[in-house]
């Protein structure tokens, strides 16, 4: 038999808009404070995509920073906001890249799509489809909320992360360890767009086309699925709680990380967050934390890292590894 073949991190990379929005320009429109921003959801400002700006835009920037780590022959691009319903986006991004035929397709599983992402990348590897797999998380999610809903303006922002991964060994450091996924599609009226699909391609109300979000039941639910996906992924990799040095988890709410972390029994410095900064990236969300906390040495060679994510779908999973060094 050959031996396992394990996606290992070979680098990575984030891209954000120009346009950082407040939460005091926000509450000049809108009926609410900075107070009451910060003190719900730990965000402090946001990025907005302008005019050319686009989720194709956004990844091919983070594209670019991650394969200073080498070329990729295949591309997962995460995302609920391609540029076009049809065809999917990562061709183009795997096109400007100047990557010629690689396979390459879209991935929608929302907030948790870049740990779906990493999934199917690791899959290729480990069959032998792909040798380096480039997988991107990228959103220009403001494009689904409505401009007039002071429950998620403040929350969402746009951006891109990316990570390239390599075909290695699975003992060695940067190595993706267990991957846990799940999904349960009898609640996605919880985190949904109604309109814009095949069910429905043409909203009666112009409102439909928007997100509308059950806040207090998502709160709960995100909480609840990404400990339970995160114990599942410790107990499948033989970690204790103990050897975790980072938890960076989808970035959709400061307390829903406090709240997770506690759950789990993670010190409250185990935390990466870059919320306050980004707000919710959806799939951007995991790689942009990752590469914010590295560039800020809060993530460094050695870490042991837990990422867990929870989405609209309803979805959710948890993966981890050990940080590699890499030049």
């Amino acid at each position: 038999m050959s031996p396992a073949r394990a996606a290992v991190l070979a680098g990575w990379g984030g891209a954000l808009p120009e346009q950082v929005v407040t939460n005091h320009e926000i509450a000049a429109r809108l009926d609410t404070t900075d107070e009451w921003i910060r003190t719900r959801t730990g965000i402090r400002e946001r990025r907005k995509a302008g005019p050319g700006e686009s989720t194709v835009e956004l990844a091919v920037r983070a594209a670019r920073d991650a394969l200073r780590g080498g070329s990729a022959d295949a591309v997962v691009l995460a995302t609920s906001t391609p540029d076009q319903v049809c065809p999917a986006s990562a061709p183009q991004v795997a096109a400007r890249l100047g990557l010629g035929t690689v396979p390459a397709f879209d991935v929608n599983a929302v907030c948790s799509g870049f740990l779906y992402a990493l999934a199917t990348a690791a899959g290729f590897i480990s069959s032998g489809i792909a040798q380096r797999v480039l997988v991107i998380g990228a959103d220009v999610f403001t494009s689904l909320i409505d401009p007039e809903d002071r429950t998620t303006v403040p929350i969402f922002g746009d951006g891109a992360g990316a990570l390239l991964l390599r075909a290695g060994d699975p003992g060695e450091s940067g190595a993706l360890g267990p991957i846990d996924l799940h999904s349960e599609g009898e609640q996605a009226e919880l985190l949904w767009v109604k309109a814009g699909g095949s069910r429905c391609p043409v909203p009666a109300d112009p409102r439909e086309r928007y997100l509308v979000m059950q806040g207090t039941s998502v709160f709960r639910q995100a909480c609840a699925r990404m400990a339970e996906s995160s114990r599942a992924v410790l107990e499948q990799a033989g970690w204790m709680v103990g050897d975790v040095d980072r938890f960076v988890g989808h970035q959709a709410n400061i307390r829903i990380l406090q709240a997770t972390a506690k759950q789990l029994g993670l010190p409250a410095d185990a935390v990466v967050a870059n919320i306050d900064r980004v707000g919710n990236t959806s799939a951007a969300s995991i790689p942009l934390a990752l590469a914010d906390a590295v560039a800020e040495g809060t993530v460094v060679p050695g870490h042991k890292v837990l990422l867990s994510a929870f989405g609209a779908g309803l979805t959710w999973g948890a993966t981890l590894l050990t940080w590699p060094s890499l030049a």
